[in-house]
């Protein structure tokens, strides 16, 4: 009979534990629908529906496409753009939300919003276009509305902070390869039709051979000075081929040799030369030491 007993006081507790979570589990799911419904959407497009962002939002206008898959600065659509910023825009400019509506009925020009400080575009699949204006500042808030419906929210100022890039931060750059003298195997320096050579498999070279890995070994792929070179500007940076000076380094990795290309150009009188690799058409920025030690001249 005790043996029952428990058992039964056993399936009574399972019971009630589940009761508990049942209704836990409810009051949870009305609670998040009760959330939800409170949420007041500012725009509400999906962002792999939206195909154009224009924006001007501190850092003058910027204007990107979506060409099948892949988006393009418009003003130069040669530019290596990183497309993870277009995509986090699009997902934020087609999901701006408000702390609330307002309803007082003051003017366009009391909100700052009749000449907006900030303004948002966007274009959908379907040609749809919604304009998003930014207007004066309420607290960590900006006063916000969209078209000409009249209505006015107030938007938290960091939805700005996904959006307000310049083209040095979402350039997508060249990875410069890890070279040293221990991967090092050739470096073939070609300059005004004369070649030189430094073979790591020479022992007289071996002073060489560091000299130059360590000026490999220091680039820094960082500083920009054009991000999408056309051939006829080549002669200005002094990287045409008649004028720049052409280094092919052979290095390891992963036990296969691979060829690094680097071409080197004139001084920018600032300490700096121009430098492209392989067949990238971003010009960069390598100071003259350096260089100089790619190049061996201090020999």
């Amino acid at each position: 009979m005790m043996k029952r007993n428990r058992g039964l006081l056993a399936l009574i507790a399972v019971l009630v534990v589940l009761l508990v979570v049942y209704f836990g589990l409810q009051a949870w799911n009305k609670s998040k629908e009760e959330e939800e419904a409170a949420v007041v959407h500012v725009t509400d497009t999906a962002a792999e529906d939206i195909v154009s962002i224009r924006l001007d939002v501190g850092n003058g206008e910027m204007v990107f496409e979506k060409e099948e898959d892949t988006w393009v600065y418009l003003s130069d659509p040669d530019f290596p753009l990183a497309q993870s910023y277009p995509e986090t825009m699009a997902d934020t400019v087609g999901n701006i939300t408000a702390d609330r509506e307002l309803s007082d009925g003051d003017t366009m020009e009391d909100y700052g919003l009749d000449e907006p400080t900030y303004t948002i575009e966007y274009t959908d699949a379907d040609g749809n276009v919604t304009d998003v204006y930014f207007g004066n500042m309420t607290g960590e808030n900006y006063y916000v509305t969209v078209g000409d419906e009249g209505r006015v929210y107030t938007v938290a100022s960091t939805v700005l902070d996904s959006l307000s890039y310049t083209l040095d931060d979402i350039a997508q750059l060249d990875t410069f390869p890890s070279i040293g003298s221990g991967n090092l195997v050739k470096e073939v320096i070609t300059r005004g039709g004369e070649t030189t050579v430094y073979d790591s498999e020479d022992e007289e070279q071996e002073e060489d051979i560091a000299s130059v890995a360590g000026g490999l070994g220091a680039v820094s792929l960082s500083e920009v000075a054009d991000y999408s070179v056309e051939n006829e500007d080549l002669a200005g940076f002094g990287l045409d081929e008649e004028t720049r000076i052409t280094v092919e380094a052979t290095y390891t990795e992963d036990d296969e040799e691979k060829v690094l290309t680097l071409y080197i150009g004139n001084e920018d009188g600032s300490g700096n030369r121009y430098v492209m690799m392989n067949d990238s058409r971003i010009v960069y920025l390598i100071s003259d030491e350096i260089c100089g030690n790619i190049l061996n001249e201090s020999e």
